[in-house]
Protein backbone atom coordinates (compact mmCIF):
# COMPACT_ATOMS: atom_id res chain seq x y z
CA UNK A 1 0.00 0.00 0.00
CA UNK A 2 1.33 3.14 -0.99
CA UNK A 3 -0.81 6.10 0.25
CA UNK A 4 1.64 8.85 -0.14
CA UNK A 5 1.35 7.94 -3.85
CA UNK A 6 -2.48 7.50 -4.10
CA UNK A 7 -3.03 11.18 -2.60
CA UNK A 8 -0.41 12.14 -5.11
CA UNK A 9 -3.03 10.91 -7.82
CA UNK A 10 -5.83 12.25 -6.97
CA UNK A 11 -4.96 15.97 -6.00
CA UNK A 12 -2.78 15.98 -9.27
CA UNK A 13 -5.75 14.95 -11.63
CA UNK A 14 -8.68 16.33 -9.70
CA UNK A 15 -6.97 19.70 -8.81
CA UNK A 16 -4.19 21.96 -9.68
CA UNK A 17 -2.26 22.25 -6.42
CA UNK A 18 1.36 21.43 -7.41
CA UNK A 19 2.22 17.92 -5.90
CA UNK A 20 4.73 15.57 -6.87
CA UNK A 21 4.20 13.50 -9.89
CA UNK A 22 4.01 9.55 -9.40
CA UNK A 23 2.93 6.43 -11.60
CA UNK A 24 -0.03 5.35 -11.87
CA UNK A 25 0.11 2.14 -10.46
CA UNK A 26 -2.15 -0.49 -10.08
CA UNK A 27 -1.58 -0.44 -5.87
CA UNK A 28 -1.72 3.25 -5.87
CA UNK A 29 -4.93 3.38 -7.66
CA UNK A 30 -6.68 1.24 -5.49
CA UNK A 31 -6.84 4.12 -2.60
CA UNK A 32 -6.83 7.22 -4.64
CA UNK A 33 -10.34 8.23 -4.59
CA UNK A 34 -10.02 7.95 -0.52
CA UNK A 35 -8.25 11.52 -0.76
CA UNK A 36 -10.88 13.10 -3.04
CA UNK A 37 -12.76 14.60 -0.26
CA UNK A 38 -9.34 15.96 0.87
CA UNK A 39 -9.46 18.35 -2.16
CA UNK A 40 -12.42 19.83 -0.96
CA UNK A 41 -10.86 20.45 2.31
CA UNK A 42 -8.23 22.39 0.76
CA UNK A 43 -11.05 24.25 -0.90
CA UNK A 44 -12.97 25.02 1.86
CA UNK A 45 -10.38 26.16 4.26
CA UNK A 46 -9.06 28.77 1.09
CA UNK A 47 -12.61 29.94 0.97
CA UNK A 48 -13.24 30.65 4.53
CA UNK A 49 -9.27 32.57 4.42
CA UNK A 50 -10.61 34.60 1.61
CA UNK A 51 -13.70 35.68 2.86
CA UNK A 52 -12.14 36.78 6.19
CA UNK A 53 -9.43 38.75 4.64
CA UNK A 54 -11.29 40.66 2.52
CA UNK A 55 -13.82 41.64 5.42
CA UNK A 56 -10.79 42.51 7.07
CA UNK A 57 -9.40 44.65 4.16
CA UNK A 58 -12.98 46.27 3.55
CA UNK A 59 -13.52 44.62 -0.01
CA UNK A 60 -17.03 43.59 0.17
CA UNK A 61 -17.15 42.79 -3.74
CA UNK A 62 -14.25 40.78 -3.70
CA UNK A 63 -15.39 39.02 -0.39
CA UNK A 64 -18.77 38.21 -2.55
CA UNK A 65 -17.17 37.19 -5.69
CA UNK A 66 -13.88 34.97 -4.80
CA UNK A 67 -15.23 32.00 -3.10
CA UNK A 68 -17.41 31.59 -6.23
CA UNK A 69 -13.99 31.88 -8.53
CA UNK A 70 -11.96 29.99 -5.55
CA UNK A 71 -13.56 26.08 -6.53
CA UNK A 72 -13.24 26.53 -10.35
CA UNK A 73 -9.10 28.01 -10.01
CA UNK A 74 -8.00 24.94 -7.71
CA UNK A 75 -9.66 22.32 -9.84
CA UNK A 76 -8.65 23.28 -12.92
CA UNK A 77 -12.47 23.64 -13.82
CA UNK A 78 -13.20 19.61 -14.20
CA UNK A 79 -16.26 19.00 -12.84
CA UNK A 80 -17.61 22.41 -14.39
CA UNK A 81 -16.41 20.61 -17.61
CA UNK A 82 -18.53 17.75 -16.82
CA UNK A 83 -21.26 20.09 -16.20
CA UNK A 84 -21.18 21.65 -19.51
CA UNK A 85 -20.92 18.25 -21.63
CA UNK A 86 -23.90 16.93 -19.71
CA UNK A 87 -26.12 19.87 -19.88
CA UNK A 88 -25.61 19.91 -23.63
CA UNK A 89 -25.92 15.72 -23.78
CA UNK A 90 -29.44 16.41 -21.74
CA UNK A 91 -30.46 19.24 -24.19
CA UNK A 92 -30.14 17.27 -27.01
CA UNK A 93 -33.01 15.04 -25.76
CA UNK A 94 -31.14 11.71 -27.64
CA UNK A 95 -30.79 8.78 -27.26
CA UNK A 96 -28.70 7.15 -24.76
CA UNK A 97 -25.77 6.11 -27.50
CA UNK A 98 -26.29 10.23 -29.16
CA UNK A 99 -25.70 11.61 -25.52
CA UNK A 100 -22.88 9.87 -24.53
CA UNK A 101 -21.08 10.63 -28.37
CA UNK A 102 -22.21 14.40 -27.27
CA UNK A 103 -20.33 13.91 -23.94
CA UNK A 104 -17.03 12.57 -26.11
CA UNK A 105 -17.42 15.89 -28.26
CA UNK A 106 -14.66 18.23 -27.33
CA UNK A 107 -16.75 21.13 -28.54
CA UNK A 108 -18.93 22.96 -26.58
CA UNK A 109 -22.58 23.92 -26.91
CA UNK A 110 -24.79 27.13 -26.74
CA UNK A 111 -27.05 25.21 -24.31
CA UNK A 112 -23.74 24.82 -22.14
CA UNK A 113 -22.73 28.34 -22.37
CA UNK A 114 -26.60 29.36 -21.60
CA UNK A 115 -26.01 26.46 -18.45
CA UNK A 116 -22.69 28.09 -17.60
CA UNK A 117 -24.30 31.82 -17.02
CA UNK A 118 -27.31 30.91 -15.16
CA UNK A 119 -25.07 28.55 -13.11
CA UNK A 120 -22.38 31.26 -11.85
CA UNK A 121 -25.51 33.82 -11.99
CA UNK A 122 -27.69 31.85 -9.26
CA UNK A 123 -24.41 30.60 -7.42
CA UNK A 124 -23.59 34.47 -6.95
CA UNK A 125 -27.23 35.58 -5.79
CA UNK A 126 -27.26 32.70 -4.00
CA UNK A 127 -23.99 32.94 -1.52
CA UNK A 128 -24.40 36.63 -1.28
CA UNK A 129 -27.75 35.96 0.65
CA UNK A 130 -26.13 33.38 3.27
CA UNK A 131 -25.56 34.78 6.65
CA UNK A 132 -21.91 34.81 8.71
CA UNK A 133 -23.13 32.32 10.73
CA UNK A 134 -23.71 29.68 8.05
CA UNK A 135 -20.25 29.90 6.34
CA UNK A 136 -18.69 26.99 8.24
CA UNK A 137 -21.34 24.79 6.75
CA UNK A 138 -20.89 25.94 3.49
CA UNK A 139 -16.59 25.34 3.34
CA UNK A 140 -17.70 21.83 4.23
CA UNK A 141 -19.91 21.69 1.41
CA UNK A 142 -16.68 20.88 -0.81
CA UNK A 143 -16.35 17.72 1.56
CA UNK A 144 -19.60 16.35 1.09
CA UNK A 145 -19.75 16.87 -2.52
CA UNK A 146 -16.64 15.38 -3.30
CA UNK A 147 -17.51 12.35 -0.52
CA UNK A 148 -20.86 11.57 -2.75
CA UNK A 149 -19.03 11.88 -6.19
CA UNK A 150 -16.65 9.42 -5.04
CA UNK A 151 -19.08 7.40 -3.41
CA UNK A 152 -21.07 7.37 -6.92
CA UNK A 153 -18.12 6.66 -8.53
CA UNK A 154 -17.35 3.15 -6.77
CA UNK A 155 -21.04 1.94 -6.78
CA UNK A 156 -23.42 3.19 -9.51
CA UNK A 157 -23.19 1.40 -12.99
CA UNK A 158 -20.55 2.63 -15.75
CA UNK A 159 -22.56 4.14 -18.86
CA UNK A 160 -19.35 3.29 -20.90
CA UNK A 161 -16.01 0.43 -20.73
CA UNK A 162 -13.47 3.04 -20.86
CA UNK A 163 -12.80 6.76 -19.34
CA UNK A 164 -11.67 8.70 -16.34
CA UNK A 165 -14.35 7.14 -14.00
CA UNK A 166 -14.09 4.00 -15.44
CA UNK A 167 -10.30 4.02 -14.74
CA UNK A 168 -10.75 5.14 -10.81
CA UNK A 169 -13.59 2.96 -10.25
CA UNK A 170 -12.03 -0.58 -11.69
CA UNK A 171 -8.84 0.52 -10.17
CA UNK A 172 -10.29 1.09 -6.90
CA UNK A 173 -10.80 -1.26 -3.83
CA UNK A 174 -14.42 -0.60 -3.80
CA UNK A 175 -15.50 -2.05 0.00
CA UNK A 176 -12.42 0.44 1.36
CA UNK A 177 -13.41 3.50 -0.93
CA UNK A 178 -16.88 2.83 -0.46
CA UNK A 179 -16.70 3.38 3.50
CA UNK A 180 -13.71 5.81 3.56
CA UNK A 181 -16.39 8.34 1.37
CA UNK A 182 -19.23 7.39 4.27
CA UNK A 183 -17.22 8.06 7.07
CA UNK A 184 -15.94 11.46 5.18
CA UNK A 185 -19.56 12.07 5.15
CA UNK A 186 -20.46 11.39 8.81
CA UNK A 187 -17.76 13.58 10.16
CA UNK A 188 -19.32 16.34 7.84
CA UNK A 189 -22.12 16.21 8.45
CA UNK A 190 -20.98 15.97 12.51
CA UNK A 191 -19.39 19.51 11.46
CA UNK A 192 -22.17 20.95 10.14
CA UNK A 193 -23.95 20.08 13.33
CA UNK A 194 -21.43 21.96 15.68
CA UNK A 195 -20.44 24.35 13.88
CA UNK A 196 -23.84 25.67 12.41
CA UNK A 197 -26.65 24.18 14.05
CA UNK A 198 -28.83 21.37 14.09
CA UNK A 199 -31.39 23.55 11.31
CA UNK A 200 -28.09 23.63 8.61
CA UNK A 201 -27.61 19.40 9.27
CA UNK A 202 -31.00 18.87 8.14
CA UNK A 203 -30.76 21.44 5.01
CA UNK A 204 -28.00 19.84 3.98
CA UNK A 205 -28.56 16.13 4.47
CA UNK A 206 -31.61 16.44 2.97
CA UNK A 207 -30.68 17.75 -0.30
CA UNK A 208 -27.61 15.88 -0.45
CA UNK A 209 -29.74 12.77 -0.78
CA UNK A 210 -32.41 13.77 -2.43
CA UNK A 211 -29.76 15.44 -5.58
CA UNK A 212 -28.12 12.25 -4.90
CA UNK A 213 -31.15 10.04 -5.44
CA UNK A 214 -31.97 12.13 -8.67
CA UNK A 215 -28.28 11.61 -10.12
CA UNK A 216 -28.42 8.14 -9.55
CA UNK A 217 -31.97 7.97 -11.70
CA UNK A 218 -31.16 10.36 -14.12
CA UNK A 219 -27.87 9.04 -15.20
CA UNK A 220 -29.45 5.35 -15.33
CA UNK A 221 -32.30 6.47 -17.10
CA UNK A 222 -30.50 9.19 -19.90
CA UNK A 223 -27.19 7.78 -20.32
CA UNK A 224 -27.41 4.19 -18.92
CA UNK A 225 -25.17 4.94 -15.89
CA UNK A 226 -22.54 7.46 -14.84
CA UNK A 227 -19.05 8.40 -16.69
CA UNK A 228 -16.55 11.38 -14.98
CA UNK A 229 -18.68 13.80 -16.95
CA UNK A 230 -21.83 12.55 -14.90
CA UNK A 231 -19.58 12.81 -11.71
CA UNK A 232 -18.42 16.19 -12.36
CA UNK A 233 -21.87 16.96 -13.31
CA UNK A 234 -23.39 16.21 -9.87
CA UNK A 235 -20.87 17.66 -7.83
CA UNK A 236 -21.37 20.66 -9.17
CA UNK A 237 -25.16 20.76 -9.12
CA UNK A 238 -25.43 19.43 -5.59
CA UNK A 239 -22.84 22.45 -4.74
CA UNK A 240 -25.25 25.14 -6.07
CA UNK A 241 -28.18 23.66 -4.27
CA UNK A 242 -26.71 23.64 -0.78
CA UNK A 243 -25.54 27.25 -1.66
CA UNK A 244 -28.96 27.78 -2.24
CA UNK A 245 -30.34 25.84 0.70
CA UNK A 246 -28.02 27.72 3.09
CA UNK A 247 -28.95 30.67 1.78
CA UNK A 248 -32.56 30.03 2.24
CA UNK A 249 -32.34 28.81 5.58
CA UNK A 250 -30.24 32.20 6.48
CA UNK A 251 -33.54 34.40 5.81
CA UNK A 252 -35.95 31.36 7.58
CA UNK A 253 -33.42 31.93 10.68
CA UNK A 254 -33.91 35.29 10.93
Amino acid sequence: MNLPGSMMIAFSMYSRIPVPQVQWTKERMKYAMCFFPLIGAVIGLLEYGAILLFRTLGFPFLEQIMPVVIPVLVTGGIHMDGLLDVIDAKSSHGEIEKKLEILKDPHTGAFAIIGCGIYFLLYVAFFMEIRPVMLPAYCVVFVITRALSGLSVVTFPMAKKSGLAVAFSDGAHKRVVGAVMVLYLLISLLGVWLLTGVEAFFVVFAISFGVFLYYYRMAKREFGGITGDLAGYFLQILELALVMGLAILSHMSL
